[in-house]
């Protein structure tokens, strides 16, 4: 697959909609660094420990989308993607240890506020709005990431061999993640097609770019933490 499967349907035009913001966010410094395997540790470690919280919250969101749905299958799609958040966690927790993190260590890590905006931000689009509304807000993680490790595997920059970040970066453009994003993809087609989304296309984009930038803002914590690192040495 290559990154032209991000620009079609519903969710290419809001990918599109977002102007310069999707770009700076599937391109953003963090992602490049990591590409070079140049990433500080610590910008790596600080993202992981918020990333375990994050999909916490992830997780609920989807809870959250299952209550939604009024069809059987659209439940079951739901459901499936809390599953497999959940069953993932535990091989999160077995990457990190690899950085030297355990999962008691990351649970009582205090929610950095860049955490707390986006995962509050997408729950609060769940309470307010229907299912169309957080599928738009859960999307730019979901196919974001999977663009993003499409654009670095085919970077001329990006280096495979001891990039202690390669198996991240393979992670994410693997066929299974990729499968799962065309899916979810189609999943947002389908409901958009369903609960008039062409009618409320302004507020969907404003929606999908509020969470682009605070995607954005998720990478940036990672290197203000590499920063504030070095500014104390």
């Amino acid at each position: 697959m290559s990154v032209s499967m991000f620009e079609y349907g519903l969710f290419g035009r809001l990918r599109q909609s977002t102007g310069q913001d999707w770009q700076h966010y599937v391109s953003h410094p963090f992602l490049q660094q990591l590409g070079t395997g140049m990433l500080p540790e610590v910008a790596f470690r600080r993202y992981l420990t918020q990333d375990y919280l994050f999909l916490i919250h992830f997780a609920r969101s989807y809870a959250l989308l299952a209550t939604k749905f009024h069809t059987l299958p659209e439940i079951r799609a739901a459901v499936g993607s809390l599953n497999h958040i959940v069953a993932e966690l535990p091989l999160h927790v077995g990457y990190c240890a690899g950085w030297g993190l355990n999962e008691e260590q990351m649970a009582a890590e205090p929610e950095a506020s860049e955490t707390i905006n986006y995962t509050r931000y997408v729950l609060d689009i769940g309470h307010a709005g229907d299912a169309l509304e957080l599928l738009v807000a859960l999307l730019p993680c979901v196919a974001g990431y999977a663009e993003a490790g499409l654009q670095l595997l085919n970077d001329p920059n990006t280096v495979m061999d001891n990039n202690p970040y390669a198996s991240w970066m393979q992670n994410y453009s693997s066929p299974e993640y990729l499968n799962g994003v065309k899916a979810a993809i189609e999943m947002l087609d389908r409901v958009g097609q369903e609960r008039g989304a062409s009618a409320r296309f302004a507020r969907l984009s404003e929606i999908f770019t509020t969470a682009t930038r605070l995607e954005s803002a998720f990478w940036q914590m990672g290197l203000n933490a590499a920063e504030e690192l070095g500014n104390r040495r």
